[in-house]
């Protein structure tokens, strides 16, 4: 309604100019004065016809909305999961692709790996989460595993309920930092691989979570009970001993009998973590040379491991340090007992602003058998493309026994990517 009294005004003035003769317009100051009035209404009149268009777009975009919420609402291939928003799908993981210079074994790609990791979350109360590994062997046959499955149910904010296959959550290593976007250097320190020091995974139940925060202290916890670990021996010379340890997360349980073990991890303050690792139970030998074998007694097995980490701007350094024991039984037939340890020490530094990162890492793994031993300096450069995108190249310098693997230095190179 303004703009029209705008527009009707300025026209009438316009033709009362046209149609007054000239001598009206005798007086200069009485045109002077009109001239004034109709450049102010012309003035009035662009400033509403800029406010109109400004209303004509904001109204169509409002209409453009109120369509399209229209069609969505009409839509007959609707998914369900837009009506019910109860559960949530996460797709994470990460690859890898190593290239390796081994002293011994030559120069090659040893090493294409793909883990997908999916997670299915119900509410606030359950959580499915569950990680694949797919590798390309040695002959290019792919091999699949199941790293883990588990099902979390959420009773607290300071507490967990997890059932199923878990990653050991002795140490930091094996639950949180093997993933190849995460390790800062492209292999695992010795000892803390497959058959070393340290359990990878177990098949039991977890209650998991954290203290309510006292001061500035805050505290996280890791209780489990699981079915026990396994034994494989090996004849050398006429006489059995134990080769290894196979705590790789099993549905059966040979002795029928549990393991107990968890981590309580401290934070005196938010850059330092410390954490105190344990296991308890029994285990038996069901492997012999390469083959199963049975009707064996039940022996000791005990963990324990302490870990810290601190972090301060680029700086982080950390170092762990593990024991896993095996109790001798005179009945059985590697009657001597045993035990794995190493430990590892690691700094790395981000070179900031930039994208250039160095590390280095020394472990000292030491096992029953003095071929296996190894003391291990790694050096390596990374360039981070992103947070999960590195590029990493490393250098091992290896001491062992003379003649085997665990002597031979190795160059790697590696690209990986979390996602």
């Amino acid at each position: 309604m303004y703009a029209k009294r705008i527009i009707t005004t300025m026209f009438l003035v316009t033709a009362l100019v046209i149609t007054l003769p000239k001598g009206v317009f005798a007086n200069g100051h009485d045109l002077e004065s009109l001239k004034n009035t109709v450049e102010q209404l012309k003035t009035q009149l662009d400033k509403v016809q800029i406010q109109l268009k400004a209303q004509e777009e904001k109204t169509a975009k409002k209409k453009d909305i109120r369509d399209l919420k229209q069609k969505i609402e009409q839509s007959s291939i609707r998914p369900v999961e837009f009506e019910i928003n109860d559960s949530i799908v996460h797709l994470a993981g990460y690859s890898s692709v190593t290239f390796a210079d081994n002293d011994g074994a030559g120069d090659r790609f040893n090493q294409v790996q793909f883990s997908p990791i999916f997670h299915y979350q119900y509410k606030d109360l359950m959580m499915l989460e569950s990680e694949l590994e797919f590798d390309i062997g040695l002959d290019g046959s792919t091999t699949v595993a199941l790293e883990y499955l588990t099902l979390d149910l959420f009773l607290s904010d300071y507490l967990t309920v997890i059932a199923g296959k878990f990653l050991s959550p002795v140490g930091q290593f094996r639950q949180n930092l093997h993933p190849g976007w995460i390790n800062k250097l492209p292999s695992a320190p010795p000892g803390f691989g497959h058959d070393g020091a340290t359990p990878i995974s177990d098949v039991g139940l977890q209650l998991r979570g954290a203290l309510p925060p006292l001061g500035n202290v805050r505290t996280n916890y890791s209780f489990y009970v699981a079915n026990g670990p396994e034994l494989e021996a090996i004849t050398e010379d006429g006489e059995v001993e134990l080769e290894g340890i196979i705590a790789e997360g099993f549905t059966r349980d040979a002795d029928g009998t549990r393991v107990y073990g968890g981590r309580i991890g401290v934070l005196p303050i938010p850059e330092l973590e410390i954490g105190i690792s344990g296991v308890v139970g029994k285990t038996e030998v069901t492997v012999l040379d390469g083959a199963a074998f049975g009707d064996e007694p039940s022996r000791r097995y005990r963990v324990w491991g302490a870990d810290f980490a601190w972090k301060y701007k680029g700086m982080g350094l950390r170092g762990e340090y593990v024991r896993s024991t095996i109790g001798e039984v005179t009945a059985s037939v590697a009657p001597a007992g045993a035990h794995w340890r190493s430990w590892y020490l690691q700094g790395a530094y981000q070179f900031l602003p930039t994208k250039w990162e160095g590390v280095v890492r020394y472990t000292d793994f030491d096992s029953p058998h003095a071929s296996e031993d190894q003391k291990q300096w790694a050096a390596g450069v990374n360039y981070l493309f992103s947070s999960n995108v590195i590029a990493k190249f490393a250098y091992e310098f290896n001491e062992g026994r003379v003649g085997k693997s665990s002597n031979d230095d190795t160059a790697l190179l590696q690209m990986s990517f979390g996602f």
